[in-house]
C-alpha cells in the first residue's frame, strides 16, 4: 500500500510510468533500510513530521484560492462539477459503515510498526503519553488531506493544465492529493506538499520492512529453527529478509489497483486475526496456545467465507442484505467482519479454558499436551 502511494506520487511529479516509479521508490526504500536499519526509521520519522505539517497545511490555502475551485462549502451539499462530496449514508449501509469504522479503529492498534515505537520508548508512561499525543496528531494531520480531497471534488479541471477528462473519469481518483498539489498550487508550494507525501510514505515503508524482517529473524528463524544463532547471523538474516520483503511488497504494489484497498485489507486481517489475540494476551490470563490456534482458524475461515470485492472473491456464506456489485461480486451489508473478530475472541477463551480443565482434571493425559501449553505451566 505504501509503495503504491509513493509510486503514484512520484509518477505525478515526474510524469513517468507508475509501475516504474513504484520499482524505483521500492529500491530506494529497501536500500536505505538495508543500510541504515533503525536509524533510517528514526531520521525519516523526524523529516516526515515536519514535511507533512508544513507541506500540507501550507498548500491548502493556495489550492482553495485557485480560480478553478468552487467554494467547498457549497459543493459539499450541491452538485456542481460532480455529486456532492459530503455524501450520505443510506439506512441499508449503516451496519457496513459501523463494521468498517470498528475495523479501521481497532485494526489499527496491533500493528508491528506501532509497537516498534512503543517498545523503543524509555518507559511505559512515556509510551502511553506518546500514543495519546499521536492520536490527536493523526487528526490534525488528516484535516488538510480531507480538505484537499474536497478541493479535488470541487474543481473545474477543464480550466486547469490537467484538462479533461477529470481525475475520476481518468480513474486517477486515488492520486487526487498529488494531482491537486501539482495543478492547483504554485510550483514552489507543490514542491513542499509533494515532498510531504513522499516523506510520509517513505518513512512508513522503511519501518514496515524493518519490523517485518526483524519479526521473522527473531520470532521465526531464531526461536523456531536456530536457537543458538549468533547476533551476526541474525543480522544477516534480517538483511536478506529486508530485501525479500521489499521485493514481495513491490510485486503486490504493481498488481494492486487501489492504495486504499490494500491498506483496508491489511487493517481487515489485523482486526479479525491479531486484535482478538492481543486482547486475550493482555487481559485474559487463562488463554493458551490451543485457544489461540482455534481462534485464529475460526476468525480466518469466517473472514474468507464472507468474500472480498477488492480481491474479486465471491462469498461462500451469504449474510442477510448481501447484493451483487458491478462486477457481479456479492457485497455483504451484514457486519460479518466484527462477527468474525468476536468469534475468534470467544473461541480463543472457550478452547483455552476447556483445554485447561481437561488437562487439569486428568480427563486428558499430560502426554497429549503436545504444545506444552497447559501441563508445562
Amino acid at each position: 500500500a505504501i509503495f503504491s502511494a509513493l509510486g503514484a506520487t512520484i509518477s505525478v511529479i515526474t510524469d513517468i510510468n507508475v509501475n516504474l516509479s513504484v520499482i524505483i521508490s521500492a529500491l530506494i526504500a529497501t536500500l536505505y533500510t538495508l543500510v541504515g536499519g533503525l536509524y533510517s526509521v528514526a531520521y525519516t520519522d523526524v523529516v516526515q513530521l515536519f514535511c507533512i505539517f508544513l507541506g500540507l497545511w501550507i498548500s491548502v490555502p493556495f489550492a482553495l484560492s485557485n480560480p478553478a475551485v468552487t467554494d467547498i462549502g457549497f459543493t459539499a451539499v450541491h452538485e456542481v462539477h460532480q455529486a456532492p462530496w459530503l455524501g450520505t449514508i443510506g439506512s441499508l449501509n449503516i451496519y457496513t459503515w459501523l463494521d468498517n469504522f470498528l475495523l479501521l479503529t481497532f485494526g489499527g492498534i496491533p500493528w508491528q510498526a506501532y509497537f516498534q515505537r512503543v517498545l523503543s520508548s524509555s518507559s511505559a508512561t512515556y509510551a502511553q503519553v506518546l500514543s495519546f499525543l499521536a492520536a490527536f496528531g493523526c487528526i490534525v494531520m488528516a484535516i488538510p488531506a480531507v480538505l484537499i480531497g474536497a478541493i479535488g471534488a470541487s474543481t473545474a479541471w477543464n480550466q486547469t493544465e490537467y484538462g479533461v477528462p477529470d481525475p475520476i473519469a481518468n480513474k486517477e481518483a486515488d492520486m487526487i492529493l498529488p494531482i491537486v498539489l501539482q495543478y492547483l498550487c504554485p510550483v514552489y508550494i507543490s514542491f513542499f506538499g509533494l515532498g510531504a507525501v513522499s516523506a510520509a510514505v517513505m518513512s512508513s515503508a522503511d519501518s514496515s520492512i524493518l519490523s517485518a524482517s526483524s519479526m521473522f529473524a527473531r520470532n521465526i528463524y531464531q526461536l523456531s529453527f536456530r536457537q543458538n544463532a549468533s547476533d551476526r547471523e541474525i543480522v544477516w538474516v534480517m538483511r536478506i529478509t529486508v530485501f525479500l520483503f521489499g521485493a514481495s511488497a513491490t510485486a503486490m504494489a504493481l498488481l494492486a489497483s487501489s492504495v486504499y484497498g490494500l491498506w483496508y485489507l491489511s487493517s481487515d486481517l489485523v482486526y479479525i486475526i491479531i486484535f482478538p489475540q492481543l486482547l486475550c494476551v493482555l487481559f485474559i490470563k487463562g488463554t493458551n496456545t490451543y485457544g489461540a490456534i482455534a481462534g485464529y482458524l475460526f476468525g480466518l475461515v469466517l473472514r474468507i467465507t464472507g468474500g472480498e470485492p477488492y480481491l474479486y472473491l465471491q462469498p461462500l456464506i451469504y449474510y442477510p442484505g448481501c447484493y451483487p456489485d458491478e462486477n457481479n461480486i456479492y457485497v455483504q451489508r451484514f457486519p460479518f467482519k466484527t462477527l468474525a473478530m468476536l468469534t475468534s475472541f470467544f473461541t480463543n477463551i472457550i478452547v483455552s479454558y476447556l483445554a485447561k480443565y481437561l488437562f487439569g482434571s486428568g480427563t486428558l493425559p499430560p502426554k497429549l499436551d503436545f504444545l506444552d501449553a497447559v501441563v508445562a505451566r
